[in-house]
């Protein structure tokens, strides 16, 4: 696909009969230039370089153009229009192809004929190119992984511009992926997260990533089944189907493993009760743990289910069924009352998390893969 960026107007002269035949053409009748631009270049493309071209390929060929001649034919409409031409910081002039859009759309049709010659001048020069540029839409790719370390971030954990831990999920994912598509970049985005000290167990949890640029994106089945062979399972994917890892997320439930202590000497009928409780409602305002990014909100979530496995006086095992989003530490220590009711004021002790470990994340995505 062919993609032109142009700093003029295709000046030539247009004859038409069309008022004598008292027709009339909408906006939509108009053909964009770079519509015209295509017609008259992809043939030429093709004939030189000897393949078909595409319209909806994923490869992009970016040309720039400079055309000094014509270069300020747009600037009147910074004068009809000043809001429409507003600096930014990453643009080298106000006069981008959206903003000239968007003032064209303002602009009355009088008021152009006014300041622009229709049909305008032809150029005397040709224009020159400034920059020929390739490159590949984004590949998409999802799957679920699991984290089997205590010590490992999803993200990279920086403090105060300090590196914490050598290394996180969405690196050791994503570097290897970077390393096969030959990538310039990536963005990484998950369902929910886990705590630096929580494993995520069972089927993983989903993710997806955007590479960015590829530079390979064709690959033999054999080569894909070896990406696959690894601790996450990959899927290929097209952009739209990213959104429905986010769709209902917090509808979902998660499935958790914690094992707890308690100040208190327990026995087994201590805690039995808690698997009686079903559908219980819990209102969270945000831990302090992650108030630094994350606002200030008081959360309902529900405890859907519970059951308990005493290991002795001091310690036993909770297994919970959740909605997805909820702060499961805080459920367990209260976090200062913060989250209420909790399994202190529950069981009337004083409780601490010392294990978490995610079982199971209940969302129907990435699709299954065929064997």
């Amino acid at each position: 696909m062919l993609r032109s960026k142009r700093s003029h107007r295709n000046k030539k002269p247009v004859h038409c009969n069309i008022g004598k035949q008292s027709l009339s053409l909408g906006r939509n009748d108009i053909v964009q230039l770079k519509e015209a631009y295509k017609w008259i270049t992809h043939p030429l493309f093709s004939e030189e370089l000897g393949v078909p071209i595409d319209g909806k390929s994923l490869f992009e060929v970016s040309v720039v153009f400079a055309h000094p001649e014509t270069v300020e034919d747009c600037h009147f409409l910074r004068v009809i229009c000043p809001d429409c031409f507003k600096p930014a910081k990453n643009k080298k002039s106000v006069f981008t192809r959206m903003a000239v859009m968007k003032a064209l759309n303002k602009i009355k049709e009088e008021d152009f004929c006014k300041q622009f010659p229709c049909p305008p001048n032809s150029p005397k020069a040709v224009c020159s190119v400034v920059e020929i540029e390739c490159a590949h839409g984004a590949v998409f790719v999802a799957g679920r992984y699991n984290k089997y370390s205590r010590n490992l971030p999803q993200t990279p954990w920086i403090i105060d511009g300090e590196r914490k831990l050598d290394s996180s999920v969405e690196e050791l994912i994503s570097d290897h992926l970077l390393t096969v598509f030959k990538a310039e970049s990536f963005n990484f985005s998950s369902s929910g997260r886990e705590d630096v000290d929580v494993r995520t167990l069972g089927n993983g949890r989903p993710f997806a990533i955007e590479l960015v640029n590829p530079h390979r994106v064709h690959f033999t089945s054999q080569e894909i089944k070896e990406l696959q062979q690894t601790n996450f399972l990959l899927l290929f994917l097209f952009r739209e189907a990213i959104g429905h890892m986010k769709e209902g997320e917090e509808e979902k439930t998660k499935t958790y493993s914690a094992l707890i202590w308690t100040n208190k000497a327990i026995q087994r009928k201590d805690i039995e009760f808690l698997e009686d409780i079903k559908d219980l409602k819990i209102d969270q305002k945000t831990p302090l743990r992650v108030l630094h990014r994350r606002p200030l909100a008081v959360r309902t979530r529900i405890i859907h289910s519970m059951e308990t496995h005493y290991v002795d006086e001091h310690h036993f095992r909770l297994y919970l069924k959740t909605q997805a989003g909820t702060y499961i530490k805080e459920f367990v220590h209260g976090d200062f009352g913060r989250t209420k009711p909790n399994i202190c004021s529950l069981m009337d002790v004083t409780a601490d998390i010392l294990e978490l470990d995610v079982e199971s994340v209940d969302v129907d995505w990435p699709p299954a893969l065929d064997d």
